[in-house]
């Protein structure tokens, strides 16, 4: 443990560590009742499970500061279930299972740089850009005359990710997506 970090230090994204775990704070609520002393109510998720919990903490109450250290890396390829990225000062490599990264690995491009997490030296999770931009691989084309506002329909990108999008989106044009949600945001070219 590096430290500890005061209740009222306490803002959303920030990482602290309880029972020896890395958490990510989501969500707090300091709350003053009118008898008794204040506290604090918190959603934090865990680093290396993804689990949430609702702790309820003192005001004041300390919880430690974890040994977390963010670098910037590039994404080289994916074997079997392991995603591999290379420190873009130094290149060495390390890797990051399937199961760690989640939903990351929908947006994960070659040689895309992201944000490698790492908790006492050992890779734990990735940052990924807001958006990146994908090109569609498979994709019905649209019906003329169906012109219904809104209308949407599936389209596959590069990395195997399924995405709706408007009817005018055509096979191998480039999409902006959303890392965040999933969704697409805008064409940013066509094919050709």
């Amino acid at each position: 443990m590096a430290g500890v970090i005061d209740t009222s230090e306490f803002r959303k994204g920030l990482k602290i560590e309880i029972d020896g775990e890395p958490f990510e704070i989501a969500d707090f609520q300091h709350v003053k009742p009118g008898k008794g002393s204040a506290f604090v109510r918190t959603t934090i998720r865990s680093l290396l499970t993804g689990r949430v919990l609702q702790p309820t903490l003192k005001s004041g109450e300390k919880v430690g500061k974890p040994d977390i250290e963010e670098k910037d890396m590039q994404y080289l390829y994916v074997q079997g279930e392991e995603f591999y990225f290379m420190d873009t000062r130094n290149y060495e490599q390390t890797f990051l299972g399937e199961k760690v990264l989640g939903e990351a690995k929908n947006f994960l491009k070659e040689n895309i740089n992201v944000s490698v997490l790492f908790y006492n030296g050992k890779a734990i999770g990735v940052t990924l850009p807001n958006s990146v931009d994908l090109k569609v691989t498979q994709c019905d084309p649209g019906i003329r005359g169906d012109t219904v506002s809104g209308a949407l329909k599936p389209a596959v990108l590069e990395t195997g990710y399924s995405v709706y999008v408007p009817l005018f989106i055509e096979e191998g044009d480039v999409l902006k997506i959303d890392t965040r949600d999933g969704k697409y945001l805008t064409r940013v070219a066509t094919r050709g």
